[in-house]
């Protein structure tokens, strides 16, 4: 299986929004031995647990799907599971979804146009800025000071539906398991 986080390299986007598929990667790579595979074609950051492959594309979001492309095309993978932010989540939800639409995530949408749609999608709700015009401000935004505590339990969260999603024959099972629709509102509250 490839596992892909998405997000923007670098250090100004590290703890932003946007890159919540980044930090959950992160948090694998943290809990297991891992090796680092560099090959320039990737256009990522690519790692090997186990027998399965875990993906930083460092293309930009818009562009994560060439990444994607390369790897999943390299080593023959057929199982694709991509981690991203998702605004129609609230924030602190995490939810499961094979196929579908992108619902205007750059990130999907140069996923979707390169390797089609039927991928899972593991999607890490951020909720919505107060203001429509400023979903791009939000999303590159950081999180505030008082949900660093429940993104931690979130992305700890999504690290362990990963985990199972590696073992399990089901990723029905490991939905119905693994994820959350209710969070304190306090979480859930807009952010301008």
């Amino acid at each position: 299986m490839l596992f892909v986080g998405l997000g923007n390299p670098g250090s100004a986007y590290a703890e932003t929004r946007h890159n919540v598929g980044f930090m959950v990667i992160d948090e694998l790579l943290r809990r297991y031995p891992h090796d680092s595979i560099k090959k320039t074609a990737f256009q990522g950051e690519l790692f090997k647990i186990k027998d399965h492959y875990f993906l930083k594309p460092t293309t930009f979001m818009n562009l994560s799907g060439q990444s994607i492309a390369a790897v999943k095309k390299f080593y023959k993978i057929d199982d694709v599971v991509v981690i991203h932010d998702d605004l129609d989540l609230p924030f602190g939800a995490l939810r499961f979804k094979l196929g579908g639409g992108h619902g205007g995530h750059n990130g999907l949408k140069s996923t979707d146009g390169l390797i089609g749609k039927e991928y899972l999608r593991v999607r890490v709700g951020i909720g919505r800025p107060e203001h429509k015009g400023e979903v791009s401000s939000f999303v590159l935004g950081a999180y505030s000071d008082d949900q660093h505590e429940q993104l931690q339990k979130q992305i700890a969260q999504a690290a362990d539906a990963i985990e199972a999603l590696w073992s399990s024959p089901s990723w029905e099972d490991v939905a119905s398991k693994y994820s959350v629709k209710k969070v304190p509102n306090k979480a859930n509250k807009p952010i301008s």
